[in-house]
């Protein structure tokens, strides 16, 4: 599976010392990572290994081992199970330890936290802001069921005798915290791996209101998340066209407000816009009715340009 990974479509990969690894493997699962970071060829992914929660006797030999012999391989930390913000300053502290006895850039390497747990859920705002290595909030579904309660034997699955998304408060709590701390959210994990159409449809759930992006289980999920999470083709170009009409009605009309077809756009929709732009450009989408020689920030300028060259007649 180290192997593999390597060569998979996936943006980031965590090598995982907790969940997935039994207790009497946890050391031989120290030794594969290090190896597979030192020698593996991950090429541009975000390369995480996943340490064991703060309340097991393992976290701080996984910290020490791993990223002592691999952290100059090493973009980020997942701690999971995060509680309180405590926990965070703990691996915070003992991670800046070792940058500075190896002699590596203090904070270089990244946090991911987990919550999965009613705790870490009401202690969001302050682990967040426990350590500014933090860069991403994830979302544990099977942990989190287990902790409240919940009559569910499979991670991540709607439960249909509940009248709606019985996770929606969750998510959005965890997304508006990730917000306001200005760092990614992405969704937990799909247990039946096999099960594309469920995946899809809790993926698509997250997406909608904001996640930047969910942990595959299986390569068989990983072709479903980047299209789901990825701008597609037709809301890229039609915010190039909306930013462009604004700008439009700003710099030539000197108007705050326009109509775009049935709609009316103004500030809030140029805001819109340009969130929509900017994902799209960082994932390499081009506006393919465009001239290529004019960049797209541009678009709006040339557009005004080709107006005025115009023949009013025509």
């Amino acid at each position: 599976m180290l192997t593999k990974a390597q060569s998979l479509p996936a943006d980031q990969v965590f090598l995982d010392l907790e969940d997935s690894v039994a207790p009497d493997a946890k050391e031989e699962a120290r030794d594969l990572i290090i190896q597979a970071l030192r020698e593996g060829a991950w090429g541009n992914k975000t390369k995480v290994v996943r340490i064991n929660d703060c309340t097991t006797q393992w976290t701080y030999r996984d910290l020490i081992t791993v990223v002592e012999a691999a952290g100059d391989h090493l973009d980020c930390v997942m701690l999971p199970k995060v509680q309180d913000a405590g926990q965070v300053e703990f691996v915070d502290h003992l991670l800046a330890q070792i940058e500075l006895e190896k002699g590596w850039v203090h904070g270089r390497i990244g946090l991911e936290l987990q919550i999965e747990t009613a705790p870490g859920l009401v202690n969001a705002e302050s682990i967040l802001a426990a350590s500014p290595r933090t860069e991403t909030l994830i979302f544990g579904p099977g942990d989190m069921a287990a902790d409240l309660g919940m009559p569910s034997l499979t991670v991540g699955e709607l439960q249909l005798d509940y009248p709606g998304d019985h996770w929606h408060w969750v998510l959005f709590t965890i997304l508006v915290h990730a917000r306001n701390a200005g760092v990614q959210a992405i969704d937990g994990p799909y247990a039946k791996i096999r099960d594309l159409v469920g995946f899809r449809e809790m993926a698509t759930r997250s997406r909608t209101i904001g996640f930047d992006g969910k942990l595959v289980l299986h390569p068989g999920q990983i072709d479903a998340a980047n299209e789901i999470f990825s701008e597609s083709q037709a809301d890229y170009e039609r915010a190039v066209d909306i930013l462009e009409a604004f700008s439009v009605a700003v710099e030539v009309e000197q108007r705050g407000a326009v109509m775009f077809g049935d709609e009316m756009i103004d500030e809030a929709s140029r805001k819109l816009a340009l969130m929509t732009l900017e994902k799209g450009n960082r994932e390499g989408s081009t506006y393919r009715s465009a001239p290529p020689e004019v960049p797209i920030h541009e678009r709006a300028a040339w557009r005004i340009a080709k107006l005025s060259e115009v023949d009013p007649d025509e």
